[in-house]
């Protein structure tokens, strides 16, 4: 930070803030880029930001509320010890709070808690008469999503799915189809229903959202948009190296070579490549087991993307190996692959026994 104390950059803040209030461009992104700013570095001194972020969202003043709830975001944002604190008072304020603008800053400002309390402060708000509060709630379940197929956070997130406003469908249906890695029936119907939406961007959202879920109904779909340069958006591309599958290979290939997500697809879309990846991936670990019985290793996927991955016992301190990277660094050997796995590692089964081990 500068020579600014956090009650001066505020300060500043409020006034871009009024300034932009009045003015006839309440769009106006040079006032939203300096107030923007000025609360980000007030954020960065987290001991004086909370307190004042605290106080203002007790203002009477709306203004100073909303400022107060974009302080207490940005800061639990930099300052992971304030979001529990920051938390209980936006609950709080949420309770009694009836302005929509403030609200929207609430919920924002909830989301970057990480506080399970979120969930049913954002539930509740996914009612709000405003569709501009409805919107910023659909956005702010992506950092507090339960887990939970069933759970409250997603059966308000299907509800949002099918609002009247076109920008609360779409943000819903991205939040829910990509954002939030959980699946069920209901989920799958309600991504399903918005594929024949009119709003061409939520229609987009959900056909992504099915292809992360391995849906076959989201191939022809996913296919279509590949074909049409519109829809050449990386989430879609990302989509298709997800779905596994070899339909949009003859669409991505259209494009021109070099883009690494249009590569990516192309790669994960190529069943030829993609049966040579799987067997360098089971040679690697037979090979791996002859080399290092000692090593539990496996090679897996992630349920919503693509890459392989080779995870080795947690006591040997890897976070895992990209199957695709050792296949770069092992020229394309399995076995060469494997020496280099095993030489990484310690071998601290074979040669420590259990127990207390002499001083």
């Amino acid at each position: 930070m500068e020579s600014d104390t956090v009650a001066e950059l505020v300060t500043r803040a409020l006034a871009a803030a009024r300034a932009i209030a009045s003015s006839d461009d309440p769009d106006d992104d040079d006032g939203w880029v300096d107030y923007v700013s000025l609360l980000w570095r007030a954020a960065a001194d987290g001991a004086a930001a909370l307190p004042l972020g605290l106080e203002l969202i007790g203002s009477a003043d709306p203004i100073e509320r909303v400022a107060g709830c974009d302080l207490l975001r940005d800061t639990g944002n930099q300052h992971e010890a304030v979001r529990a604190g920051t938390a209980t008072a936006l609950v709080a304020l949420a309770q009694r709070e009836t302005e929509g603008r403030v609200l929207k800053s609430l919920a924002r400002a909830i989301e970057q808690t990480h506080d399970p309390r979120a969930v049913p402060v954002l539930v509740t708000l996914a009612g709000h008469p405003d569709a501009e509060v409805r919107e910023e709630v659909a956005r702010s379940f992506a950092e507090v999503v339960t887990g939970l197929p069933d759970g409250p956070d997603i059966h308000a997130l299907i509800g949002l799915t099918q609002d009247p406003d076109p920008n609360v469908r779409d943000w819903a249906t991205f939040t829910l189809g990509v954002q939030a890695e959980v699946d069920s029936p209901a989920i799958r119907a309600a991504l399903w229903e918005r594929t024949a939406d009119e709003h061409a961007e939520t229609r987009t959202e959900a056909i992504r959202g099915l292809a992360c879920r391995h849906d076959p109904r989201a191939v022809p779909l996913l296919a279509e948009l590949i074909d049409n340069p519109e829809g050449a958006h990386v989430l879609t591309f990302s989509a298709a190296q997800i779905t596994d599958v070899p339909e949009p290979l003859p669409a991505l290939l259209e494009y021109e070579p070099g883009d690494d997500w249009v590569t990516d697809a192309v790669n994960a879309c190529n069943p030829a490549r993609r049966a040579r990846l799987d067997a360098f991936a089971w040679e690697l670990v037979c090979t791996l087991h002859r080399l290092r019985p000692d090593l539990d290793a496996a090679v897996s996927m992630e349920r919503f993307g693509w890459g392989r991955s080779l995870g080795v016992d947690a006591a040997f301190g890897s976070s895992g190996y990209d199957i695709e990277e050792l296949l770069a660094r092992a020229d394309g050997n399995p076995t060469r692959a494997a020496e280099l796995v095993a030489t990484d590692l310690p071998r601290t089964l074979l040669e420590s026994p259990p127990g207390p081990q002499p001083q």
